[in-house]
């Protein structure tokens, strides 16, 4: 738990703020500075007074803003509602309800097959009602909204009507972790994982990029019970030049390494693959594993339990995610749990900006990995 002290608030309430002191599992908390404006001024990414202050992504080939490496660049968005128009060819009983959002991506979806698409409006709960009745009635149905108005504000009816009955909805939750991050805790969806984990029945995938995002596809509203897909929302630099091996209850190994296994999953596999060459250059040979599947975990991963450190990565909370569900599996099967968890400490954030900003200020970023996992291999400076 993320060390917080109280604050008083308007109305003299008590909440809580992010400090530099490190939680228990030896994790940055939020900085003590994050709520000083001129602080704010100086990394030009909020809002103040109603300017906006926001620096734009770089576009430069074969890099992201944040350090990242690739090969290639295509929204995981884009690349989705491209299978689902060809699935959807192939097969009539495909339908796509949004909640009036994804305009400018859906439009092909929707243009060919009108009659089956559905903007169910700003009524989620509703959404997820019309989507349990479909599947239910022999169709294969996607929801594609953005993942807290996906999770959070549906969570009793995919409950009730999709994990109750085993309704096979792929439910797409846009924007994870702090992909919206100008928008404040609203969009902020780090706890989706956590919650969507615990329910019976739910497979939860998050690909890191768009060939592990069409991969996906074929497993997509199959089987019992709900999948919910976690995606972010811009373009990211594709990991794989080819459609890898993954789905529910796999992952896949995109760098080699002897010394400690990064198991990341959505674009912190990216981050985790800068990470990994700057340990190398400490010495550190570090092997990174894209974790797509959270629910059910790869039992392969068991095995670089048992014969390496393994740091998890994730743009979620360090509480009932990636690292949790690995940590769980460790102790199922009594092997070694994960020597670090990296995360999103356990308190929300009280300052808007750009989602390079907010990792920066929790060490999601390819530096703050790998002080992280230097520290805790003992090779820190």
């Amino acid at each position: 738990m993320a060390c917080v002290r109280l604050a008083r608030g308007r109305g003299g309430r008590a909440r809580p703020r992010w400090t530099r002191q490190r939680h228990a599992a030896g994790g940055p908390g939020w900085p003590a500075d994050s709520r000083d404006r001129a602080h704010h001024e100086r990394e030009g990414r909020l809002l103040h007074g109603g300017e906006q202050r926001l620096a734009l992504p770089l576009r430069e080939p074969g890099r992201t803003r944040d350090g990242a490496r690739g090969t290639g660049r295509l929204a995981v968005r884009a690349a989705l509602i491209d299978e689902l128009t060809t699935l959807a060819a192939h097969d009539p009983k495909v339908v796509l309800i949004v909640n009036d959002v994804g305009f400018s991506v859906v439009e092909p979806f929707q243009q060919r097959f009108p009659d089956r698409f559905i903007n169910a409006g700003v009524a989620e709960a509703n959404m997820i009602g019309v989507a349990a009745g479909l599947a239910l009635t022999g169709h294969r149905v996607f929801v594609y909204a953005i993942a807290p108005f996906t999770t959070y504000r549906c969570i009793e009816q995919i409950r009730l009507d999709l994990c109750r009955t085993k309704a096979p909805v792929t439910l797409v939750g846009l924007g994870g972790g702090f992909t919206y991050g100008q928008l404040g805790t609203t969009h902020h969806p780090t706890e989706d994982v956590a919650m969507l984990r615990a329910l019976p029945g739910v497979r939860v995938l998050a690909p890191c990029d768009s060939f592990e995002t069409r991969a996906l596809v074929p497993h997509l509203g199959t089987g019992e019970g709900p999948i919910y897909l976690r995606l972010e929302k811009a373009g990211q630099q594709d990991v794989h030049t080819t459609l890898p091996a993954v789905g529910p209850g796999r992952s896949v190994r995109v760098r080699a390494g002897e010394d400690v296994t990064l198991v990341a999953c959505g674009t912190m596999v990216q981050m985790s693959l800068a990470a990994a060459d700057r340990l190398a250059a400490r010495g550190v040979r570090a092997g990174v594993v894209s974790a797509v599947s959270l629910k059910p975990l790869d039992p392969a991963l068991l095995g670089e339990l048992r014969t390496r450190p393994v740091v998890t990565v994730e743009e979620h909370s360090t509480i009932g995610g990636l690292g949790s569900a690995l940590a769980e599996a460790a102790a199922d099967a009594c092997v070694p749990a994960p020597r670090l968890r990296i995360g999103v400490p356990d308190a929300y954030a009280e300052v808007a900006g750009d989602q390079g900003y907010l990792r920066s200020l929790v060490g999601l970023t390819a530096e703050g990995i790998e002080r992280r996992v230097a520290d805790a291999l003992g090779r820190g400076a």
